[in-house]
């Protein structure tokens, strides 16, 4: 009962020959059939314009991040320490009151009616786990959205002793089974965050936030579009937040939008918003973890200049006088999996148009494009695995795609990183999910025929001959 609880709560949080572009097909949903689907436009790169941020102050915004209520409902504090009991001490510094004593990923706050309660918050999706260390800022390839936490959630009713706690739980156990159907994965590893916000806010009135117990915009298909959850450490660099360009304007006012599962008025929204500045801040202050083994160096300069001839246009330039270029990459040119360029989950128009002309919609927007952002590599040997949708296990099999698996698993232990492939160790399998009976077993295999889920694409390293490939990869490990 305990596991299961933990992850009802943690779910609230949160240039050669590409492989030809597809559409996909879900019937009814954002992106129509392919024999209608839409015209995918072509281009090559576009540059993404900048936009001024809000300053603000790291050290604020550190604390706000691991002590403030922002998600503004959850599981009573009562509740909670009956199913779980003494917690012990948290892993992160500067934790305060009960939260010294809280996971990392959740927090205890005291919500809009003085009561205490327990809410997971943004590290259960932006802090990773890497060879036995917790890395702040660390997309978390350890995840697991596959489970139907509607059913999860019903089930902590049993440690409730009185009627205001059962207020408050029913509450927070409404939210988590609306969003249930539509932010389920088919593998560990991947995030369902876009489907999350699009659910959400076809629960909300636009104009005053107010949620509604029924939809008021038709909702996205339960059919989730997987993500990979990019390092935070990369947002100092970035235009646009999201992989297709989207997440514009003040990025502040758009990570507040996080708070969505519970923010129930403008004024609430207004009360996160006046300290998600100094997240941002925060955010935009870390810096990426060093490689931790060695390297060598003069394997690594000849990567360097492999690496400016053929890679840096869109990936940019590292070391002093080095530059990011925020390109967008058209889909005909990189052809990895269109699905999310195509306008499934929160970039569908609907829900692009709420949000634009919403509270949030006033200092930020939502401009979703048919292509992909080329990201920054700093500390691109952390971030396994790879593409937007975590369709790569690594650097390797990125780089050579002849050698990228159709079908494969893997631990998912913090340890079982392979340094010499940069990534981490897998399995490659001879089925996928149809293929696989157990339904612990299928949840974790990563199956590239599925929607959303291919691996194709990013073949500029198949022009490279082996030498080259190895010493790119050694020149990225020093980034």
């Amino acid at each position: 009962m305990r596991t299961s609880f933990a992850l009802a709560l943690v779910l609230t949080a949160c240039g050669t020959n590409p492989a030809p572009v597809t559409q996909p097909t879900d019937a009814g949903s954002d992106a129509a059939p392919a024999d209608r689907g839409p015209m995918v436009e072509d281009f090559v790169t576009r540059p993404i314009p900048g936009s001024t941020q809000r300053p603000g102050d790291p050290a604020r915004g550190y604390r706000a991040l691991v002590n403030e209520g922002y998600v503004t409902c959850g599981v009573p504090w009562s509740v909670f320490s009956r199913a779980f009991g003494a917690a012990g001490a948290s892993q992160l510094p500067g934790r305060e009151g009960r939260n010294a004593m809280l996971p990392y990923n959740f927090t205890a706050f005291r919500n809009r009616d003085g009561m205490e309660v327990v809410s997971a918050n943004c590290l259960t999706c932006h802090a990773g786990a890497l060879r036995g260390r917790l890395i702040v800022g660390l997309g978390n390839a350890q995840g697991d959205f596959t489970q139907d936490t509607g059913v999860l959630a019903r089930a902590s009713r049993a440690f409730v002793r009185t009627p205001e706690e059962r207020a408050e739980l029913d509450r927070w156990i409404e939210r988590v089974e609306t969003i249930s159907d539509y932010t389920r994965t088919l593998t560990v590893g991947v995030n369902p965050a876009d489907n999350l916000t699009a659910i959400l806010i076809a629960h909300r009135d636009r104009d005053t936030l107010a949620w509604s117990p029924t939809p008021l915009l038709e909702p996205p298909p339960p059919v989730v579009v997987p993500v990979d959850v990019p390092p935070w450490w990369h947002m100092r660099r970035k235009n646009a937040m999201f992989y297709n360009a989207s997440g514009r304007g003040d990025h502040a006012r758009i990570m507040m939008t996080a708070s969505a599962l519970c923010t129930d008025s403008v004024a609430e929204a207004r009360m996160i918003d006046s300290y998600f500045p100094d997240v941002r801040a925060y955010i935009a202050s870390l810096q990426p973890p060093p490689w931790p083994f060695m390297t060598d160096t003069a394997r690594a300069s000849q990567g360097r200049e492999v690496f400016n001839r053929v890679c840096s246009t869109c990936h940019g330039t590292y070391g002093e006088g080095g530059a990011y270029p925020n390109l967008l990459v058209g889909l005909r040119e990189v052809g990895t999996d269109p699905t999310l360029a195509l306008g499934a989950s929160q970039f569908s128009q609907r829900f692009v148009d709420w949000y634009n002309r919403s509270y949030y919609g006033e200092a930020a927007r939502i401009e979703p494009q048919q292509g992909y952002v080329a990201p920054p590599l700093d500390g691109v040997w952390a971030t396994a695995p790879y593409l937007h949708n975590g369709a790569v296990p690594t650097l390797s099999t990125l780089l050579d795609s002849r050698e990228r698996p159709r079908f494969w698993t893997r631990a998912f232990t913090s340890n079982d990183y392979d340094p010499d492939a940069v990534g981490w160790r897998f399995t490659s399998l001879d089925h996928g999910h149809a293929g696989e009976p157990d339904l612990a077993r299928r949840s974790r295999i990563y199956d590239t025929t599925q929607p959303g889920y291919n691996n194709q694409g990013h073949t500029y390293g198949d022009a490279l001959s082996p030498e080259e490939r190895t010493a790119v990869i050694e020149y990225l490990k020093t980034l």
